[in-house]
């Protein structure tokens, strides 16, 4: 929980890793390439004094995640959102058997979001099944511009995606988040177009899409999108660090996504660890839109409360503690009220 100015904020970090991009797990140069491009982004736009050096970056490890996610950085829960990249790194880059450890070690604290390819076919489909069953999954996480062999990516609406959607349906998982954002060298930027999530949203409405890194740098093409959806959300990952590297820019993307998707379909996420939590959320908690750009409206404090936290914990089933709700969560005023009718 985060507390500012007698305000207290529900955190979830929608959107956290556990990596090993060292060179002893690097397959190839695009292992470096990846890791590389990560690095970069981290340090360019990180306060000066939040930046890491390299080895640390490349592999950090649980401990250091629970104390800079949780200890330090504000989270009440953290979502893991797994990349594989099994075509640049040996034992994949997200440590995903790790991750879901910490998870079972911590089941109040984390949830674990597996990945999937559909290009993997029918065997494919079987080890989604069993994953399913064994980590409880309630979302997945998705990267189509992800290498498999002679492919350099997919598009959601082909055939064999369609048919992991369908059994994501059967298995009582909800949430698909979808990386849709900017391009890490080797991966080809367009391969991460939005356009494909306008076809499965409207096809499967009883599945949640999440529109990780909310598009950019096709914000305009998402928020159109999204606001015809009413089951496509925005996560933050990536956006977020610009509240401080370019906090004009950052005012331009919140206010454009406020106006679009509205204040329940955002999710905020530090996309740990490129960026940590603990300033993002205080530098958030803290921002407002500049006086000189007068066509977004100010940020309220029910609307940072929303994304910050209420939001994911609604697509999740999280349970929020009373004082961390929204008067209107839940009819909870009704019921307050009606309760101290009754007394």
């Amino acid at each position: 929980m985060y507390e500012k100015d007698g305000e207290k904020y529900y955190v979830v970090d929608a959107h956290v890793h556990l990596w090993d991009g060292r060179e002893s797990n690097q397959k190839n140069v695009h292992g470096k390439q990846f890791i590389d491009c990560f690095y970069d982004y981290h340090r360019n736009l990180s306060p000066e004094a939040e930046v890491w050096d390299y080895d640390t970056y490349t592999y950090y490890g649980g401990e250091r995640l629970m104390k800079d996610v949780f200890e330090e950085g504000y989270a009440d829960h953290a979502i893991f959102q797994a990349t594989l990249l099994s075509d640049f790194y040996k034992t994949g880059f997200g440590q995903t058997e790790d991750a879901f450890g910490l998870t079972k070690a911590h089941p109040g604290k984390l949830t674990y979001n597996h990945a999937y390819d559909p290009r993997n076919g029918e065997a494919g489909l079987e080890q989604l099944r069993r994953d399913a069953e064994r980590m409880n999954l309630k979302g997945v996480k998705l990267y189509t511009a992800e290498w498999h062999g002679d492919s350099r990516g997919y598009k959601l609406d082909e055939p064999w995606s369609r048919r992991y959607l369908e059994e994501c349906l059967k298995l009582g998982i909800k949430n698909v988040h979808v990386h849709k954002g900017p391009t890490i060298r080797p991966l080809d930027r367009d391969a991460f177009d939005v356009a494909d999530i306008d076809k499965v949203a409207t096809d499967y409405l009883d599945l949640n899409f999440v529109v990780e890194h909310v598009g950019l740098p096709r914000l305009e093409d998402f928020c159109w999108i999204a606001t015809q959806e009413s089951n496509v959300y925005g996560g933050l990952a990536v956006a977020m660090p610009f509240v401080h590297a370019r906090p004009k820019y950052f005012a331009q993307i919140i206010g454009e996504l406020l106006y679009w998707l509205g204040e329940d379909k955002i999710l905020f996420a530090s996309d740990y660890a490129l960026w940590t939590p603990k300033w993002l959320v205080e530098k958030f908690v803290d921002f407002q839109i500049p006086e000189d750009l007068p066509e977004y409206a100010p940020i309220t404090t029910a609307q940072k409360k929303k994304i910050l936290g209420l939001n994911a914990a609604a697509l999740y089933d999280l349970e929020v503690p009373q004082e961390l709700r929204l008067p209107t969560d839940a009819g909870d005023a009704a019921a307050e009220v009606a309760a101290g009718a009754r007394s």
